[in-house]
């Protein structure tokens, strides 16, 4: 079995007095896709916040192909090749299709930039169409694949891919499922954190269920798919 390219350890988090993240431990290895599960509020964007350095661990370690980025600078975490497309999207309204996607190679892959905006428009021709379009009046569907796009325009290690199902309609999610399989079968690794339980559990190898900051299940998907709690909690079944 390959080394772990993110290992997660015993890592504490929070804003101010409050504690969010309770001593999670988490691993994704290469070319896996790894869902983190859990419910509004449980921790999940605090986690992926302080993976990726935007905000500060309290205790425990980030290691990233084995090097220790536990206290590192958000952009040395970028540069290594750890890169979230944040929930909610975060895309630039007043800057063209073109812009947003340029500035995903602003701190990595920058002297790729002409070879990655091809590879982008190939998976979504859609952006190609727009180019010269302020990105602030595309639909949310579009505004997901431009984030998703502006992400691998970094040319991603590993890719954190928060919420990307989030208020798009039920066909906008089976297309973007199936965008996140290509990505995997091309070898990129991913973790995908979402409140979809299901359909995660249908794509991704393993699975860890967040709930109140700490991690209450992981497994494979099957394993987890066979637990009642979990079927009960959230499949309804």
């Amino acid at each position: 079995m390959s080394a772990p390219l993110l290992q997660v350890q015993g890592l504490r988090s929070g804003y101010g007095a409050v504690e969010v993240l309770r001593g999670v431990d988490l691993e994704v290895r290469p070319g896996e896709i790894v869902a983190l599960l859990g419910s509004n509020g449980a921790g999940k964007t605090t986690f992926n916040h302080t993976v990726s350095a935007l905000v500060a661990a309290r205790a425990g370690s980030v290691r990233f192909d084995g090097r220790d980025i536990t206290r590192a600078h958000y952009r040395s975490v970028v540069g290594a090749g750890l890169i979230q497309v944040p929930e909610g999207r975060r895309i630039f309204p007043n800057l063209s299709v073109l812009e947003n996607l340029e500035l995903g190679s602003f701190t990595r892959a920058r002297h790729h930039r002409a070879a990655n905006l091809e590879r982008v428009f190939s998976i979504f021709p859609r952006l190609k169409e727009r180019t010269r379009q302020m990105a602030g009046t595309m639909s949310g569907g579009e505004q997901q694949m431009l984030a998703i796009g502006r992400g691998l325009m970094g040319e991603p290690r590993l890719l954190i891919l928060d919420e990307p199902s989030l208020g798009l309609s039920p066909l906008l999610v089976e297309e973007l499922f199936g965008l996140i399989g290509r990505l995997h079968a091309e070898g990129l690794a991913i973790l995908l954190v979402e409140q979809n339980v299901a359909q995660s559990l249908e794509i991704a190898q393993r699975a860890y269920v967040m709930e109140n900051g700490a991690i209450q299940f992981s497994g494979s998907s099957a394993e987890l798919l066979a637990t009642d709690r979990l079927r009960q909690a959230y499949l309804g079944v």
